[in-house]
């Protein structure tokens, strides 16, 4: 309810699932190739900032799919450039959900899903580099939240003091 109207980015292929897919479709989502990064890129640049002009939410998932369970993926720029390119911020959200529903096959287990929203990130400036760095904080954000949530153990420090 705090993002309406709201749009995603996601693979192609969910849309011809049944029932659930023709119910995904009716949500105007931003459906991509994954086998063409190139197009699926401009796609994403292209339908994602006519639909920020139209004032809706636009939904990415920046690691591109689901990892598992205690790692977190690398960012794709995707997301970041849009928000850049559109003069808009990124409001970065995470959760533990791979907790309750792992990446390996469909059984979930029961629980309660954690999800923690951040503060509105702004690029400092425009272009490659306002973008890249964005990214950087975004990704540096979510980690440091998903060891907040327990989601992510913390990396390994190597040299004399590390403790093993």
């Amino acid at each position: 309810a705090h993002f309406e109207p709201l749009s995603q980015v996601l693979k192609r292929e969910l849309l011809y699932v049944p029932f659930f897919g023709w119910a995904m479709a009716m949500l105007r989502p931003i459906a991509i190739n994954r086998d063409n990064p190139k197009a699926a890129l401009k796609h994403v640049a292209k339908r994602g900032d006519e639909l920020l002009k139209d004032g809706v939410w636009v939904l990415i998932f920046p690691e591109g799919t689901r990892v598992p369970f205690g790692q977190v993926g690398k960012f794709s720029r995707g997301g970041t450039a849009l928000a850049v390119n559109a003069n808009l911020p990124v409001l970065p959200i995470a959760h533990n959900a791979g907790k309750y529903w792992p990446k390996e096959g469909w059984a979930k287990k029961a629980g309660t899903i954690e999800v923690v929203i951040g503060e509105p990130m702004y690029a400092e400036g425009t272009g490659p580099r306002a973008i890249a760095a964005l990214n950087d904080r975004v990704q540096a954000w979510n980690e440091a939240t998903q060891r907040a949530l327990g989601s992510v153990v913390a990396p390994a420090v190597s040299g004399e003091n590390a403790v093993v």
